[in-house]
């Protein structure tokens, strides 16, 4: 394996360097555009800088329950971002999206941990800290599309779901339509994405590891077991939210409850 190239400080600033010309180009376009993308590259850079800190510090620690701590910090923050794009009027959805993503996301790491990658020792930091971050950052987005896909529905087509109700449907057939259409919609851009990986360009994944001097065949491997785990995990975040959101929208009489 040959030794990455390491980037210092001038490397990075020219690399600053592409979002300028990109702020240059809105406003040569008057597209407007021009602070939203001077604030997102100084987060990018704080964010990105605060978090190899972290993990650095996690990596040097190498204690498990310093691992623990740091995936629990990111369940909670993929939680709460997926539960404000849901909605944040619906009592108990952070709870319901926090539970969904964890119980999600430990399967899944278990499966991946024991079953396929199997390291020494359960809690080493760079195989589970990555893969959880993978799990939430794609089940977050599949947690949101289908919440808010299905809250929305139910908002807009009551009248249908109370005639479903009055001819005897219980809570789970009158909305197990729009909880369908709800999963179908957050699992199509994982299925898109599956289907055109490595046709139209290079996953991110195996970009990265090319750049660090993995081996092709190795990279691709590992690319292949990372979408397996999170559109296996996205399947199973959409499935538990929108059942659990369902029970949110009825009371113990089995009525909608607007």
């Amino acid at each position: 394996m040959q030794d990455l190239i390491k980037l210092d400080l001038v490397d990075l600033a020219v690399a600053v360097g592409l979002m300028a010309i990109a702020i240059g180009l809105s406003a040569w376009e008057r597209l407007g555009l021009e602070l939203n993308i001077a604030i997102a590259t100084g987060r990018t850079i704080l964010q990105l800088a605060v978090l190899g800190y972290v993990l650095d510090f996690i990596f040097a620690l190498d204690n498990p329950w310093a691992v623990l701590v740091f995936l629990a910090v990111m369940l909670t923050i993929t939680a709460i971002v997926a539960r404000n794009r849901i909605s944040q009027k619906i009592p108990l959805v952070l709870p319901l999206v926090w539970g969904a993503m964890c119980l999600s996301t430990l399967l899944t790491l278990v499966y991946a941990n024991f079953l396929i990658i199997q390291p020494e020792r359960w809690y080493e930091p760079r195989y589970i800290i990555p893969l959880a971050g993978i799990i939430l950052g794609n089940g977050m987005n599949a947690a949101a599309i289908a919440g808010e896909r299905l809250v929305n529905s139910i908002n807009t087509f009551p009248i249908e779901i109370e005639t479903h109700l009055s001819l005897g449907a219980t809570p789970q057939q009158a909305t197990n339509q729009y909880r369908k259409e709800a999963i179908r919609a957050a699992l199509l851009p994982t299925i898109n994405q599956m289907m055109l990986l490595g046709l139209v360009a290079i996953p991110g994944i195996t970009t990265g590891q090319l750049l660090a001097g993995v081996k092709p065949l190795e990279a691709v491997s590992y690319e292949i077991v990372i979408v397996f785990i999170f559109a296996f995990a996205n399947l199973f975040i959409t499935i538990l939210i929108t059942k659990g959101l369902c029970r949110q929208f009825f009371n113990s009489a089995a009525q909608l409850v607007r």
